[in-house]
């Protein structure tokens, strides 16, 4: 419990600390009850986190995150150098303002060291060698990071590295010499374009891999890039090649898919089903219908991005799929440029969905169909279910056609912000006095919008007045 309590001190003061990274750090450096899948240990990691915050050594952050108090984390970096004896050193410089690194003396002997969140433009070829026994090192949001030194070979104990939200152009070949790695976060690399051939396979003991293509901003369709900052798509092919190779994957995350035929090859991996935690299907350019059922066995997806399919029209549940839904782990939709779209009724299959964005969609009329939901309940005989109940965030930019989200009032027992732009067909949210009751949310829309909003009644008129707030588009 003492040794998980002191990951926590890897992140910066009063840090949104993701549970989710704390348990995997625990899972591959063996405090897991060596625990063979992650979805085992998963458990007993909340399990660990709630006696932590039951006994007031961490607090509740934003969404799925725990904070340190100050005091704690003292504290905690205070228990982190009694270890030092033990050959468990902490070396934590996370959020110090630093530019570059020095003073290697002091970091010699480090076994886990965060130097997160700083302005580092250079790291010495030698630092690495005061650090040989290193298993964790994290260097995310130096965005200033353009490379990594060829000292960085020394670091051949390494187990978890997580360049996540840097500047670094390229990948060094030296980095094969990492052959304990088990974790690797290549995301928001937004100048990452080169990856050594047969880098990645070379990590025969990886099992969390995370890279992403960089998601551009919100462009008028004709100023929309073709190709990614991260990557071209012949590179995504052979990065995925690549990774068909690693027998240990728990917890994927990959590079675009930009067709209906690479989806497929991909998904005919049992493996890549099984640990897939985020999908990106970009540029489908032949594609107007696309049925969900081909991603109903992905059982750990919990993101899924869909952009840039000109002609993608409809989006089918499929006959086989029933309100038993396949998509109870999905958390995140996030749906744009797709200028043919009239709704995403299949979202009724996702029960558990957190945050819903919609964007640069013209033709989307609706978000859920009346009349297909009313068609598939009839095809499986039972009323569908509520939908939304989990939703937390919602949304919606550029949607000039949309007329309905849904033609009822929801509950939205969790819901904490609406926020609509360009919406101008969009006359009335699916709202009465009873929705959202208890919580204190906030839409934020255009003023003039806004004052033309039809509304139920009065009632909930004059308890959602509070939730205004001017947009800031």
């Amino acid at each position: 419990m003492k040794c998980c309590l002191l990951y926590c001190c890897l992140y910066p003061e009063d840090y949104n600390i993701p549970k989710r990274r704390l348990v995997e750090y625990w899972f591959c450096e063996g405090l897991l009850n060596e625990y063979d899948r992650i979805s085992e240990a998963e458990m007993q990691g909340d399990r660990i986190i709630n006696s932590l915050l039951r006994a007031c050594l961490l607090e509740r952050g934003e969404e799925e995150c725990v904070k340190m108090q100050d005091v704690i984390r003292d504290m905690g970096l205070w228990l982190a150098c009694e270890l030092e004896a033990h050959g468990d050193k902490f070396f934590v410089k996370a959020g110090a303002q630093l530019v570059k690194v020095q003073g290697f003396k002091a970091w010699e002997g480090a076994k886990r060291t965060s130097l997160m969140k700083n302005q580092i433009e250079v790291i010495g070829n030698d630092f690495f060698r005061f650090i040989p026994h290193l298993t964790v090192l994290d260097l995310s949001e130096n965005i200033d990071l353009k490379a990594l030194p060829e000292g960085i070979s020394q670091l051949i104990s390494l187990e978890c590295l997580d360049l996540s939200g840097t500047g670094i152009i390229k990948l060094p070949i030296e980095l094969k010499s990492f052959t304990k790695l088990k974790m690797l976060d290549l995301r928001n690399m937004i100048n990452l374009i080169e990856i050594p051939q047969d880098l990645i396979s070379s990590f025969s003991e990886l099992q969390i891999f995370r890279i992403d293509g960089f998601l551009t901003g919100d462009y008028p369709e004709e100023d929309f890039p073709e190709e990614d900052n991260v990557l071209d798509g012949n590179d995504n092919e052979k990065l995925i090649e690549e990774l068909k190779c690693l027998q240990q994957l728990n917890i994927l995350r990959v590079p675009p898919i930009r067709s209906m035929s690479a989806l497929q090859r991909f998904l005919s991996l049992h493996s890549f089903r099984r640990c897939t935690e985020a999908l990106d299907l970009r540029g489908f350019r032949e594609t107007k219908v696309f049925s969900v059922s081909c991603l109903e066995n992905m059982e750990r997806l919990k993101i899924l991005f869909i952009q840039s399919c000109g002609k993608l029209g409809d989006i089918r549940m499929g006959k086989e799929l029933t309100y038993a839904s396949r998509f109870q782990q999905l958390r995140e939709v996030d749906i744009f440029y797709c200028n043919k779209l009239r709704d995403v009724t299949w979202l009724i299959l996702a029960p558990n969905l957190t945050c819903l964005r919609l964007r640069w969609c013209g033709r989307m009329e609706q978000v859920l169909s009346k009349g297909k939901l009313a068609e598939v309940a009839d095809l499986v005989g039972t009323p569908y279910p509520t939908p939304f109940l989990n939703l937390r965030y919602l949304f919606l930019r550029n949607l000039t056609e949309l007329k309905s989200i849904y033609w009822d009032a929801l509950r939205f027992a969790c819901l904490k912000s609406i926020t609509i732009n360009n919406c101008p067909k969009l006359k009335k949210l699916p709202l009465d006095s009873e929705s959202a009751k208890g919580n204190n949310i906030t839409i934020e829309v255009e003023q003039d919008w806004w004052a033309q909003l039809e509304w139920e009644n009065e009632a909930t008129r004059h308890a959602f007045l509070p939730s205004f707030q001017d947009s800031k588009f």
